[in-house]
């Protein structure tokens, strides 16, 4: 079973930055797509951004420019830069896997809190 931990969150004031990790069990990060999410009180979980084992990245349209996801294989890890941070990047973040062709499944970890203050 695949096993997810992020840690990193807290609060910041808003124009701040914060640095999200995501350690994953196992060989997951070297081999396939991982994404971040984060999901707003009483809103549902949205995709924020993903990185293929190829390097390729996606990222939602609000967080362009600010949010920047990278990986190392080595640790199992992916991490999640947030700059520049808004009130509306409040939210509990999570890390997820999948398969090139495939989707983000039920692998989900506790999450992290992030809380932007205005």
């Amino acid at each position: 079973q695949v096993q997810l931990v992020e840690s990193g969150g807290g609060l910041v004031q808003a124009g701040g930055s914060l640095r999200l990790s995501c350690a994953a069990s196992g060989t997951i990060v070297s081999s396939n797509v991982m994404g971040w999410f984060r999901q707003a009180s009483g809103k549902q979980r949205e995709l924020v951004a993903d990185i293929t084992a190829g390097g390729r990245t996606y990222y939602a349209d609000s967080v362009k420019g600010r949010f920047t996801i990278s990986r190392d294989n080595a640790k199992n890890t992916v991490y999640l830069q947030m700059m520049s941070l808004k009130p509306e990047d409040t939210g509990v973040y999570y890390c997820n896997w999948r398969r090139l062709a495939g989707v983000y499944g039920g692998d989900w970890g506790q999450g992290t809190q992030v809380t932007v203050s205005s």
